[in-house]
């Protein structure tokens, strides 16, 4: 029976926000699989890649995280098809950074139609933060004490340490002398043969700060030799044939030459060391001071090329030089130290890897072109080379990406078809050629760009008035003394407040509480409706607003809750309140262990001051497992303090947004025009039915996509002069139910 392919995806809580180069991580990844270097995306899994029928990104230009919202009962399909959601970032161009491709590319007439750019069409990355480098060591230049490896880390790494048992009968080289970022640095390479003995020095080279070679000598193996690794080692059994140098003068000369405070710099030095039999307290190892991603490594030759331009372990060459890897090793190291880590971050070593990998296929194929056929010489050098677009990479394979929608530039490497702008007509495209491709690219549009930027501050307005609505509750009548610090702790177990006010407007007082999050406003509704509070039995209830310009209501409240915990996202996720804040969220999955298959808990924490709230999100691996949580967690009392539940309206990255909206929400309404606000209802119509068509196209083209298909529906975000609302992503794998699995 043949495998289905899966998505797992911890989009939870603070976890819902994705950078375009981790969209682009799984893009890839989906669509190559492990050739052409792509690996599992950093942030999600997917199972069984090779079983992917294809991939299919739905794009809906001109929309955002703020028009999904704001049209939520519209877009009936999606939110009941897709559970995996995350925020982005507005883009610029967002295509370009969505598939990897250069801005100013230009088409080469290569046997593979690849294509090329400048160096200075290497985009930086777009979101630095999310590179292992800046991960690692930050953005901010540092001395090279910053760069040395600790204790800890030369252990993790198999450096030879003092006091390790593989390490008896090592030499120390007694350079114990503090290090400052002054210290001098000092390029050390071996090359090593095989014997009976194992991996035994042949040749060790040594270089200064400035490049000069204090000691490159040949050595006589103290066992007979197995294997001279020529192709690597540069050694032949005519060159070890009047070699008297042993390994202990080279010891010897190794700590006559280091000073006491010398910094060893090589590539992978911990092998150098152990075949020298040496143990040295500071070094710096290029190979995992240039971080990569899960482990990986960058290879000397391609840094020397990329960072440096220099070409080293050529071909032509008999073997390694070990002066010429000592010196790499030693430059590298300085050209870190000197330029800083975000300006190591910009080179994009990842994509020039990855464009190097193509040009070798490229080379390849052309090598298997019949001779006499006119084929031009693809571009190897990975500093001339733009960012890779992988779509390319599915041309080498012989695979056809498509594009439908808007028009693109002849240099973006993807068939494409000249339709109007109709969202029927490019629906009607993609049902036929979607099946035809196995990376899609469907652009619908949600109306000219001039209206629908023009509308976004006047939607940001509507959408602040009602999550203000849904978050609000009015309590009441209370006594004329009544003691309103009674009140905000009665409320305040319900979950964060944002304000409480008293209303003294009324015959009798009553209290306006803004909460934090939905799931509190609701069951404050739910639990104290009815009950004694502060001395008076209250009613408690949801405010009634009318839209603007009309006489009509607003959508009832009642709805979209339903709906919301109808969510697909919301499925197996519960909402506890009444959380003591000196809890940790060690001690909470202490307290909760008991509860039957609890698979993620989420705490959130004041933006503002860091400190957790009196609230939490869990998340369950079965629906009905959360159900029966409810039951056990309602009247709980956990280390004096009666908790609170229900399901959940907004555990994943809703609940950031909101937080985001209602922080902004006073901003955003200074700057709102409000006579083109009392215009907005009769528009607002028409709104809603093109919404509601392009989910019914969006429900007619997932429907027609084969079983085991990755779909990812995209909303760009907004970014113009009238305001800027961040993007938001759907995806899901299709199964046979034509819903999303996993």
């Amino acid at each position: 029976q043949e495998k289905s392919s899966c998505l797992s995806a911890a989009l939870f809580g603070e976890d819902c926000e994705i950078s375009r180069d981790q969209l682009y991580e799984l893009l890839k990844y989906a669509a190559l699989g492990k050739c052409h270097n792509a690996t599992q995306p950093s942030w999600c899994r997917i199972y069984h890649q090779s079983h992917l029928a294809g991939v299919v990104v739905i794009v809906l230009h001109e929309m955002s995280q703020l028009h999904f919202y704001k049209f939520y009962l519209q877009f009936k399909h999606l939110r009941r098809v897709f559970r995996h959601r995350f925020t982005l970032t507005p883009s610029a161009n967002f295509l370009a950074s969505l598939y990897g491709e250069g801005a100013n590319l230009k088409p080469q007439n290569t046997a593979q139609g690849l294509t090329s750019a400048s160096n200075e069409c290497i985009p930086k990355s777009s979101n630095l933060k999310c590179d292992p480098i800046i991960q690692k060591y930050g953005e901010k230049k540092q001395g090279l004490t910053s760069y040395t490896l600790t204790v800890a880390e030369q252990k993790r790494n198999d450096y030879p340490t003092k006091g390790s048992p593989k390490c008896k009968g090592y030499i120390y080289t007694e350079c114990d002398q503090q290090r400052t970022d002054r210290s001098p640095l000092f390029g050390l390479d071996c090359e090593m043969c095989l014997t009976a003995k194992g991996n035994e020095v042949t040749h060790v080279s040594l270089v200064d700060a400035q490049g000069q070679c204090l000691l490159n000598e040949l050595v006589r193996p103290e066992s007979t030799v197995v294997h001279y690794r020529t192709r690597f080692s540069g050694i032949t059994p005519e060159m070890l044939l009047p070699v008297k140098t042993r390994l202990s003068d080279i010891q010897t000369r190794l700590k006559k030459l280091l000073p006491p405070d010398a910094v060893l710099v090589g590539h992978s030095l911990n092998a150098d060391l152990q075949a020298l039999e040496m143990i040295h307290p500071s070094v710096i190892d290029t190979s995992l001071l240039f971080a990569r991603s899960e482990g990986r490594r960058f290879k000397l030759k391609f840094l020397a090329k990329a960072v440096l331009g220099k070409d080293i372990q050529c071909e032509q060459k008999l073997g390694h030089d070990p002066a010429e890897d000592a010196r790499a090793a030693l430059e590298l190291a300085q050209f870190f130290i000197e330029q800083g880590p975000a300006k190591v971050a910009e080179l994009n070593l990842e994509m020039l890897l990855a464009t190097e990998k193509l040009a070798e296929v490229s080379q390849k194929k052309a090598a298997l072109q019949p001779q006499g056929c006119m084929v031009q010489k693809p571009l190897t050098e990975p500093t001339h080379l733009s960012k890779p677009c992988f779509l390319e990479c599915l041309q080498v394979t012989g695979q056809k990406p498509l594009l439908l929608g808007r028009q693109e530039p002849d240099s973006s490497g993807l068939r494409q078809s000249n339709l109007s702008t109709s969202n029927k007509q490019i629906l009607q495209k993609a049902l036929e050629d979607v099946p035809l491709s196995t990376f899609s690219i469907i652009q619908f549009s949600f109306g000219p760009e001039n209206i629908a930027s023009h509308l976004l501050a006047q939607l940001c307005e509507k959408v602040g008035r009602k999550l203000t609505d849904m978050l609000t509750i009015y309590a009441g009548p209370f006594e004329e003394s009544f003691c309103l610090k009674s009140v905000k702790k009665e409320f305040g177990s319900c979950g964060p407040i944002r304000s409480l006010r008293v209303v003294t407007e009324t015959y009798q007082p009553y209290v306006c509480i803004q909460y934090e999050v939905l799931e509190a406003a609701q069951l404050a509704v739910e639990s104290l409706n009815g009950a004694e509070v502060a001395g008076s039995c209250i009613k408690v209830q949801k405010p009634v607003t009318l839209s603007v310009g009309t006489a009509s209501r607003m959508l009832d409240c009642d709805v979209l809750i339903k709906e919301l915990e109808l969510d697909v996202e919301n499925e197996g996720v519960i909402y506890v309140a009444g959380l003591k804040k000196s809890l940790t969220e060690t001690d909470l999955r202490e307290e909760f262990s008991q509860l039957e298959d609890l698979e993620t808990l989420f705490l959130p924490k004041d933006h503002q001051s860091g400190k957790h709230r009196n609230c939490c999100f869990l998340k369950f691996q079965k629906s009905q497992s959360a159900v029966d949580a409810l039951e056990v967690i309602n009247g709980w009392t956990m280390k004096g303090s009666k908790l609170r539940s229900r399901n959940a309206l907004a555990s994943g990255h809703l609940w950031r947004w909101i937080w985001q909206m209602n922080h902004n929400n006073g901003k955003q309404r200074r700057n709102v025009f409000y006579k083109k606000l009392e215009q907005l209802p009769d528009f607002e119509q028409d709104l809603r039915k093109k919404v509601k068509k392009l989910d019914h196209h969006i429900k007619k083209l997932y429907r027609g996509l084969q079983n085991n298909t990755l779909c990812v529906v995209l909303f760009p975000g907004v970014n113009s002069m009238h305001g800027s609302q961040s993007g938001l992503g759907l995806m899901g794998i299709k199964d046979d139910g034509g819903r999303s699995a996993c």
